[in-house]
């Protein structure tokens, strides 16, 4: 069975994965917490995921920690929407296009 993420939008730059993790376990367990990070610089890109052990305190996190204050900054948390499948290479407005000529 999926477990349902929650999508944690607005993050300060210095959230970590740790101090994600921490601050969400005050509504549960966290099965796991990642900030999503630049691949070439290795720097934040401002959001994140945490899935709890327990769906349960999916919606218990929205209701209370949307807006609270994480490093600083107020978050946004949400259900995350599944992953889509998106195309790999093919035409879909790459750099490295076919010339028709």
């Amino acid at each position: 069975m999926a477990t349902q993420n929650l999508f944690i939008g607005s993050l300060a730059y210095a959230t970590t994965d740790d101090t994600l993790k921490a601050f969400f376990e005050q509504i549960g367990p966290v099965a796991s917490a990642r900030v999503i990070t630049d691949r070439d610089s290795g720097r934040s890109k401002g959001f994140g995921f945490v899935e709890f052990e327990s769906d349960d305190d999916n919606q218990k996190a929205v209701d209370q920690l949307n807006g609270k204050e994480l490093d600083g900054r107020a978050i946004n948390v949400s259900l995350a929407r599944p992953k889509e499948d998106r195309p790999r290479g093919g035409d879909n407005g790459g750099s490295f296009r076919q010339r028709s000529w």
